[in-house]
């Protein structure tokens, strides 16, 4: 696998995992509720779509990072999973 492939490839798992992060912080940490009443809240109002938007604001501080370092091509990759996890939103929110 060429170098910039498996730069963008980084780039795109550490976007999925501080989306990972950022949801459960939410969770964890923002909601009034517990964690398990929290999961249950998001599932039968069917909230993916907002709970996803906003875990994915790590992403963000995670691609400005990668810019600041001069990591272009780990930023192409956090660009992308931002991208499709927008387009995810969008779709689950006219479901």
């Amino acid at each position: 696998m060429g170098t910039v492939k498996k730069d963008i490839l980084i780039g795109i798992l550490v976007s999925l995992f501080a989306t990972a992060g950022g949801c459960f912080l939410y969770i964890e940490y923002f909601s009034k509720f517990s964690f398990s009443e929290t999961l249950q809240m998001i599932q039968d109002g069917n909230l993916y779509g907002k709970i996803l938007s906003i875990a994915a604001i790590p992403n963000l501080f995670v691609f400005f990072v990668f810019i600041k370092k001069k990591q272009d091509n780990r930023a192409k990759g956090v660009l992308i999973t931002t991208i499709v996890i927008a387009l995810i939103t969008l779709v689950l929110k006219f479901i």
